[in-house]
């Protein structure tokens, strides 16, 4: 539809110079069927681009231009340059990363929004394309679409006061209602069922200990006196509840590289202060990322992302003297331990449970009798790599053609 709309506009002469913003992942997508269908040759910014520029300046050479968002967003000199144009129009794939929010009275602006804000000022067209725009708060819907409409969305919504119309400005549609050219449904009809399975005694314990551990922590992150460091707790006791209720082997992986970390900072917290009195001195633990550089890195490689994610869960602690972090190492070993025999147990309830699904539903089966292609999604690497172990367990019943899973790829997804 975009090509479509770049494609006519060129032909009538209102556009020349035209910028393509989106993820990372998806550059070389927009360049490949821009070519292909609308035979419109958009070029890529590169850094190998950027230097062997003549100018100096590479949006100047090159009238239409596909640039990867955070690359953007985490430059200030290319945002200089992209001052110098005046573009035509200005296209934002999955723009819903631009969006800021309100946290109390204030505005929590972002790298993304901000860049947002300077192509909404520098084009005479903006468009917008995102499938999640909205994630439930009027206020935020709002302040993302002063984006294109900075006056009529200037300030914070307010209920009864501000109205939200926003029909002449937004374009709704639902895949539900999209058909062919014959009129069929171009997407065929989705069907979700949840299966439920109550969780066994040594499960429930071990959920019960690391919810109160992780409830703990945040309490004592609220404590601190640097916002940046409060948010990196959190975003690191959120991501351990994740891996909690992913599998036994995520959170006893995590848990034990998170104590290991932790130990090793506290040896170099003792000899930084050997002949002082250690236990009360205070540590100042810290990463070399913060929490909107996590978000940036939601379209980067995934060996990037798993990297930053494990640096932010093993280091991040509330922790403010060596004391307090020797009891936290205590605390977790002892949730260590109890994962440990959890996970030698092999009383898996969520892989028992997944096992009886795919071997006795009809719906894994064809028309023919024959088992279905699958594919299971999971976010975590621990737990991919277990449930290669498992479905190749030589005394499971599940038979092993039954499911695709690629042994330790280098993404998440089995």
């Amino acid at each position: 539809m975009t090509g479509l709309l770049i494609k006519e506009l060129i032909i009538r002469g209102d556009v020349a110079k035209c910028l393509i913003v989106a993820p990372g992942s998806l550059v070389e997508q927009w360049q490949d069927e821009l070519d292909q269908k609308f035979n419109l040759a958009f070029d890529i910014m590169t850094n190998d681009a950027i230097q062997a520029s003549r100018t100096g300046n590479w949006f100047l050479e090159h009238n239409l231009c596909i640039c990867r968002l955070d690359k953007l967003s985490r430059s200030e000199e290319l945002q200089e340059r992209l001052k110098q144009i005046d573009w035509d129009l200005v296209v934002v794939d999955e723009a819903h990363k631009m969006s800021a929010s309100f946290f109390s009275s204030e505005v929590r602006y972002t790298k993304r929004f901000r860049l947002g804000q300077l192509l909404s000022e520098h084009t005479r067209q903006f468009l917008l394309l995102t499938a999640t725009p909205h994630n439930g708060k009027e206020e935020d819907f709002q302040l993302f679409m002063s984006l294109i409409d900075g006056d009529r969305f200037e300030g914070r919504y307010r209920d009864g006061v501000h109205t939200a119309d926003c029909s002449d400005l937004m374009r709704r549609m639902v895949k539900e209602n999209l058909v062919t050219m014959e009129g069929k449904p171009l997407f065929p009809e989705r069907f979700a069922y949840t299966v439920s399975f109550p969780l066994s005694p040594e499960e429930a314990a071990l959920y019960a200990k690391v919810t109160n551990y992780v409830r703990e922590e945040f309490n004592r992150a609220d404590r601190l006196d640097s916002e940046r460091r409060r948010g990196m707790v959190g975003f690191a006791l959120t991501i351990l509840q994740r891996r909690l209720a992913s599998s036994p082997e995520a959170i006893f992986q995590s848990l034990r590289r998170r104590r290991e970390r932790l130990e090793e900072r506290l040896r170099e917290e003792k000899l930084l202060r050997r002949g002082r009195v250690a236990a009360k001195q205070e540590i100042d633990i810290q990463t070399d990322i913060d929490v909107e550089d996590m978000e940036d890195l939601e379209d980067a490689p995934e060996q990037e992302i798993e990297q930053a994610e494990e640096q932010v869960v093993d280091l991040a602690t509330a922790a403010r003297t060596i004391a307090e972090l020797e009891a936290e190492i205590q605390i977790l070993k002892d949730l260590e331990s109890d994962a440990g025999k959890l996970r030698r147990s092999r009383k898996d309830t969520k892989w028992t449970k997944l096992s009886e699904t795919l071997q006795n539903n009809p719906e894994m089966f064809d028309a023919s009798g024959n088992r279905r292609k699958l594919v299971i999604f999971t976010e975590q690497r621990d737990t991919l790599n277990y449930l290669v172990d498992q479905a190749h367990q030589p005394l499971d019943p599940l038979a092993i053609d039954a499911i695709a899973l690629a042994p330790k790829p280098a993404g998440h997804l089995p």
